[in-house]
Formats: structure tokens, sequence, C-alpha cells
């Protein structure tokens, strides 16, 4: 019997996968209080909470269970955990860094017994959970002082720390995937990967999916039209920076609409010895910070590249919903996956 990383390479060959759609999309549908997200541990916390969507998971968890049905019946092969601010340098603007593992290990549970029971009813579809690892809200590259250029809010060491208490977490929770997403500046993405290369050599996990490993996806964000990320480098750059572990999947996600990133995935479908993976945005937000693009209009911008062949996982970012996951399942299985040397399962 194939594990389940090697039944996530086995459909990867065959077809292109469905990732999910935005979380805080969906959330924002329930017209939340303070008081929801609050547990009874927090109900004297001194900060305000609303708004920290990482912490549902553990104050109405059967929100975000309904938001992982809601995208698993709209054709999700991959759905991710609730764990986009999940760091303890996230959480510690709402001094919650205490509960990060916490945070991770009860949102990567939800997400997989969620993804089990749709197994089951169809096992010719298994679902997987990656579990998100979020860019944190500092950054190793850029400093946040103008005055001071040198000067930087966070460490490497810091950066890589929180990251590994992530990953235990998201990994002792069920996590069949990490994805390391929305990345703005390399070094902190750097600090991820090193920091999951540490916890699974002391948990002696294989690095390479093809033996066995829990697969690591990468995905980036090019922030406007010059075609770079912000820490100021350019998708080939990117791809290179990231090729020195053996990744499941590459790609792109977030910042721009699909028309808008087609470009960038030219380059990573062309030069990327992985998967390839996007999952843009439902257009760029209006002057509201809203997203007005609908399902149909999206997906006539998707098509153009799987008609191209450039992609091999298929979700959407800001703005989308289940409706958007919906149209782009059923158009993703009109188009064969983009072709890499097919990877060699084994019965790990």
């Amino acid at each position: 019997m194939l594990s389940r990383t090697n039944l996530l390479l086995q459909k990867l060959n065959t077809r292109i996968l469905i990732l999910d759609g935005a979380m805080g999309t969906m959330i924002q549908r329930y017209k939340l209080a303070e008081e929801d997200f609050r547990t009874p541990s927090l109900k004297d916390h001194p900060k305000s909470l609303k708004g920290n969507n990482d912490l549902l998971s553990l104050s109405r968890p059967e929100i975000i269970k309904e938001i992982h049905q809601a995208y698993l019946d709209a054709g999700s092969d991959i759905i991710e955990t609730n764990t986009f601010s999940g760091t303890s340098i996230a959480q510690e603007d709402y001094k919650l860094s205490h509960l990060a593992y916490e945070l991770n290990y009860q949102s990567a549970k939800i997400a997989k017994e969620v993804a089990l029971a749709y197994s089951e009813q169809t096992p010719d579809k298994p679902r997987f959970v990656a579990g998100a690892l979020g860019p944190t809200n500092r950054t190793a590259s850029i400093s946040p002082d103008v005055n001071d250029p040198g000067y930087r809010a966070i460490t490497f060491d810091q950066l890589a720390e929180a990251y590994a208490e992530q990953v235990k977490g998201l990994l002792d929770g069920g996590a069949d995937i990490l994805l390391v997403e929305t990345i703005f500046d390399t070094l902190n993405a750097k600090a991820a990967l090193y920091a999951i290369q540490e916890v699974y050599e002391e948990r002696n996990i294989p690095l390479d999916p093809t033996e066995g490993g829990i697969p690591i996806m990468i995905s980036g964000t090019i922030t406007d039209a010059s075609g770079r990320t912000l820490s100021g480098q350019t998708t080939e750059a990117f791809l290179i920076s990231m090729s020195h572990v053996p990744l499941l999947s590459i790609g792109l996600n977030c910042a721009l609409g699909a028309k808008e990133l087609r470009p960038y995935l030219k380059v990573l479908a062309k030069k990327a010895p992985f998967f390839v993976s996007a999952y843009p945005n439902a257009g760029l937000p209006n002057e509201f910070g809203a997203y007005d693009q609908g399902p149909d209009e999206m997906g006539n911008q998707v098509e153009v590249f799987l008609k191209e062949g450039l992609i091999n996982i298929l979700g959407g970012c800001c703005g989308t919903t289940p409706d958007h996951i919906k149209a782009l399942a059923d158009l993703a299985a009109k188009y064969p996956p983009r072709k890499i040397s097919d990877l060699e399962l084994t019965e790990n």
C-alpha cells in the first residue's frame, strides 16, 4: 500500500491537483465579534483578539471545519491549515506567542479529520492537508526604519526557532505536506526551510519526498509589476535560492491575479525541476480592498496557462471562495498537468 506521500506523487503525475481558496475571505462571511475569538482561558485577555483568525481553530473550530468542508465539496484535493499567522512571532501582536504550538496542532488536526473523512467517501480521490507556514509580519532582509537601513526587526535564528515550533505542531496534528507560502522575503523562507530540515533530521524524516519524506511546497509572491519579490528577487533568482532542498513544488500566490501572474509562472514552468503551483488572487483589489473578480472571469484567465501546460497544482488566494475553486477544478479536469520527469515511487 502506498504511503500518503507516494499517493500524492502518484496523483500529481496523472492530473492537476486542486488547492483550496482563501480562508480569510470565508471567515469574513461569518461576521464574527470579539467574543468569537476568545476561549474560556482567554476570557480576560487584555488585548483585542478580533481578527486573529488562527485563534478560531481553538475558539470556533466548527467554523474552520465548515470552511474546509466547503472547499472539499468544491473539488479541492489539498486543503490548507488555518495557520497563516501561526508563528510565535506573528502571535506576539496579540500577546499569544505561548499558544503557537497549540494553534498549529489543533488546526492540522481539524483539517486532517475532515480530509480523511472525505478520502474514505471517495478512495479514488484522496484529500491531503498542507500545513501552512506564512511569511510572518517581520522581514529579515529589509529594515523597517528608513533612517537606519542596517537595522533588522528579526534575526534568522529567531525566525528558524519560531518556524521549528510551528512545524512540530503541524506535523503532530497530522499535516501531509508543509507549505511555506506568500514568501516576500527569501531569507525568511530560507529560515523556514532550515527549520524544516532541523525538525526532519531530529525526527528521522527523509527530506526527499520520493524517499517517503513529508513533501515541502514553496510559494512566493510577486509584489508588483516589476516582477520581483519584496526583497528584490526575480522569479528565476527565487527559484535558484530555493532549489537546494528537494521540494515537491514551487510556485506563486497572492498579490497578483491570474492574468498578471502568467509571465512569472512561465519562468517557473520552463526552469523548475519540481512541480509548479499557482494560487492567484481573484484579480486585483478595488479601492476598498475587496476583490470583484467572479469565478467565470478568473477561470477564463487561468485557462490560458492551463492550455499552455504551466502548472501541476492550482488554487486560489485572496478573494477566492468555493465557487471560484469549483470553477477552477472543472477547468483543470479538462487539461493535462505540466510535464516533468516522473518521480519514482517507493513503498516507504
